[in-house]
């Protein structure tokens, strides 16, 4: 099987290209894959791709390059088929939707993947015929603009499929985009597990991971953490990553006298090792799609204290098991589950054992097999389609008289059955 997946930007760092390449090097030990870049703004990807998987790439963006295109007048002129509504729309052009739209005319996969709404949008529109069409959801459709999902509502009945992150999210569009004939599969994000020794529970830190952002809330793990801190001042908070909430959380962390308790650690990459340094993992989101960072923080043997927010902590953590689950925006309550955490040395590490073995389930592998199930199951479907619909064209003609013998009308099916 020939896979393609289509992504924004695959020289980047984020959630979505590191599932993208984690799911594309695990197909690629049985199958053919690539994955094609819109932009490309470096010379090498951040994170580690496999040779086996070929990458390349639609507008250079490179600046010190002779191929640069970023001044071309036609990558400053505005997309008229990447959605104006969705959130990349700024670095989308008429160059993007020319290469996007010829790319997908002439491809020669079995099946391409899009893995944002935008380019979900093109490959609906604009994939050859004869092509698998699978829209992957990174986000959630209820944190779309209402622009968008009528934009989605109207492209998305060409493709054959929707893969979600969460059943929650699987629900959502079944219920709200109402999409007759395209199937809705809920299938995980996958983590590879980690080629470190899990942590051991004995090191005194919690550690949260993820952008700087206003939807992570911080602010309430900071001030969780303050609580803590007034019971234990003997445990520390590490937090990872970089973002426009910086300032902000610096100045909070001052105002609470933290500042030898709290660190703000920058990006990292990996991050294994650090989560292995800690015996804690901290999740203050208002929203999550999924929850990497959960997986991740499991995958090297950390119960998980996270809000049970929308969409994707409920569908991972088993509360009281493998981490806790805690109301949105409480610091209080997240400190109070950080603590029983931190003053139960048997309980903190059976819980992490137990997240251990539970988050083997979102091993890349397992995940593949989802992917593969889905795949063969569509093109399955798709040759019968094909099959059905030489039969009733030979019936017709046939009666029409336009085949001279029946050998050549069975040939015309058997033609049918083998494309």
């Amino acid at each position: 099987m020939h896979i393609s997946f289509l992504i924004h930007n695959a020289y980047g760092i984020g959630g979505t290209i590191r599932t993208t390449f984690n799911l594309a090097r695990t197909l690629s030990e049985r199958h053919d894959v690539e994955i094609v870049s819109v932009l490309r703004h470096r010379d090498t990807p951040v994170l580690d791709l496999v040779p086996r998987v070929r990458l390349r790439h639609l507008v250079d963006l490179r600046e010190e390059r002779p191929t640069y295109e970023g001044a071309d007048p036609a990558h400053r002129r505005a997309a008229k088929v990447f959605p104006a509504a969705e959130g990349r729309f700024g670095q989308y052009s008429e160059l993007t939707d020319r290469r996007i739209a010829r790319h997908l005319r002439h491809i020669e996969a079995d099946v391409v993947v899009g893995t944002r709404p935008g380019l979900n949008v093109h490959i609906a529109r604009q994939t050859r015929r004869g092509v698998l069409r699978i829209g992957q959801e990174h986000l959630t459709l209820d944190t779309h603009s209402r622009a968008l999902k009528l934009v989605l509502r109207r492209a998305y009945p060409r493709l054959d499929a929707v893969v979600t992150v969460t059943e929650a999210d699987a629900a959502a569009y079944r219920r709200r985009l109402r999409l007759p004939g395209v199937r809705i599969e809920a299938v995980p994000n996958s983590v590879p597990a980690p080629a470190i020794a899990p942590a051991d529970g004995s090191g005194k830190w919690v550690v949260a991971a993820g952008r700087l952002a206003r939807a992570k809330r911080y602010d309430v793990l900071v001030r969780a953490f303050a609580e803590v801190v007034e019971r234990r001042p003997d445990w520390r908070l590490r937090i990872y990553g970089s973002g426009v909430e910086k300032a902000a959380l610096r100045t909070l962390i001052d105002e609470l006298g933290l500042y030898n308790h709290v660190f703000l650690m920058g990006p990292a990459s990996p991050l294994e090792p650090e989560w292995a340094k800690g015996s804690v993992a901290a999740v203050s989101s208002g929203l999550e799609s999924f929850g990497m960072t959960i997986v991740e923080a499991m995958r090297c043997g950390l119960p998980v204290v996270a809000t049970d927010c929308p969409h994707g902590p409920r569908e991972i953590i088993d509360d009281g098991v493998d981490g806790r689950l805690v109301p949105v925006g409480d610091p209080t309550a997240m400190a109070g589950a950080l603590l029983e955490l931190i003053n139960d040395d048997a309980a903190r590490q059976r819980m992490g054992r137990a997240a251990l073995t539970a988050a083997a389930r979102f091993d890349p592998a397992r995940v593949a097999v989802r992917y593969e199930a889905l795949f063969g199951d569509l093109l399955a479907q798709q040759r019968g389609n094909r099959l059905r619909g030489a039969l009733h064209r030979t019936r017709g003609a046939l009666l029409s008289g336009a085949y001279a013998t029946k050998d050549a009308a069975v040939a015309a099916v058997r033609g049918a059955r083998t494309a």
